[in-house]
């Protein structure tokens, strides 16, 4: 009776513990693809990391040209560590500071349209998909200009605005924003705030790409149907220029844009040797798609991705000195 009663104990144990195992391998599987599960997201403004925010201070003011660009209002950047899908962390410099930003916020457009789509007010038909491709593969104009035809500056703005997403908030400083045509001529809707017709802020950049990586820009499926559109872009300059070198067989979904000296690149990065990360940048600077080249290798010693830089030790709280956030705030 006793030995009957230890088999079945010794039974359930071994059950127990295979079912722990199987679950821990399903959950190490579900780490290594994007999204991530939509209930682990958290607002990256309460992700600001001291340790990752210092690092960022310290590669940027040391380039004597973007502390100068920084300073003056031309340069923001912003970075998201996607390495632990439960703790993302954030940083940025002029994260609040909405700046014109080209063909970037083309990105506002795709997920207007993918949002007109689940309302059943637009036709999700090959014309949309292949202009879709065309808006943010190779930044096509015409394509991107077709597309907001069917959708409307109003219909664009209502969903930069909605409180499901808050992509464009007045109160921290606008954000995403498409007030015109990519055409030469046509009439304007500039935004409330400083009267740009394309218009972008580091920090709302950053919201849309972890918002997207925990499948919460509308659901799960119409974040796998954007990431379909933003990954493998067929420019290859900027971000993209640095990360064909050193990451060749990483996922990159990604929207750039330049006009005269205006120059902005967004890219999500998911691949192997802990490259998880995102990475924006605004810049307006006749040298901006080198510096954005640049900015790669930057944000990857920023991560401790290469041997020489690696995050400071900012625990000891007596010693440290004091770390700001792009708002000026001091971070505890």
């Amino acid at each position: 009776m006793i030995i009957a009663v230890r088999k079945i104990l010794f039974s359930v144990i071994l059950f127990s513990a295979f079912s722990i195992y199987v679950s821990g391998q399903k959950e190490v599987d579900v780490k290594e693809a994007l999204p991530y599960p939509s209930e682990l997201y958290g607002e990256i403004n309460d992700k600001i990391d001291r340790g990752l925010q210092y690092a960022l201070n310290e590669v940027v003011y040391n380039n004597k040209k973007w502390k100068k660009l920084v300073s003056q209002k031309r340069m923001a950047v912003g970075l998201v560590d996607l390495r632990d899908m439960g703790n993302p962390k954030y940083a940025a410099i002029n994260g609040e500071h909405m700046m014109y930003a080209a063909s970037l916020p083309k990105i506002a457009v795709l997920l207007t349209a993918m949002v007109a789509v689940k309302e059943n007010c637009l036709n999700y038909d090959a014309a949309l998909k292949k202009d879709l491709r065309l808006m943010i593969a190779k930044s096509n104009n015409a394509a991107t200009t077709r597309v907001i035809e069917r959708l409307g500056f109003d219909k664009i703005a209502s969903v930069m605005r909605d409180p499901k997403y808050n992509l464009y908030d007045i109160a921290e400083g606008g954000g995403l924003w498409v007030g015109k045509k990519y055409a030469k001529s046509g009439k304007r809707k500039p935004d409330p705030l400083k009267g740009l017709s394309h218009a972008a802020t580091v920090e709302q950049v950053c919201r849309f790409y972890t918002l997207l990586a925990y499948g919460k820009l509308i659901d799960d499926y119409y974040s796998r149907e954007m990431m379909s559109y933003l990954i493998d872009p067929q420019l290859h300059h900027k971000f993209v220029n640095t990360l064909d070198k050193v990451a060749p067989n990483a996922d990159v979904y990604r929207k750039s844009g330049s006009w005269r000296t205006f120059h902005s690149d967004s890219v999500l990065v998911f691949g192997e040797d802990g490259r998880k990360y995102i990475l924006v940048a605004l810049i307006n600077d006749a040298q901006g798609s080198k510096i954005c080249r640049n900015l790669v290798t930057a944000a990857e010693k920023v991560l401790g991705l290469k041997d020489e830089a690696q995050l400071p030790n900012t625990d000891n709280k007596s010693s440290r000195t004091p770390v700001l956030t792009s708002t000026g705030r001091e971070l505890p």
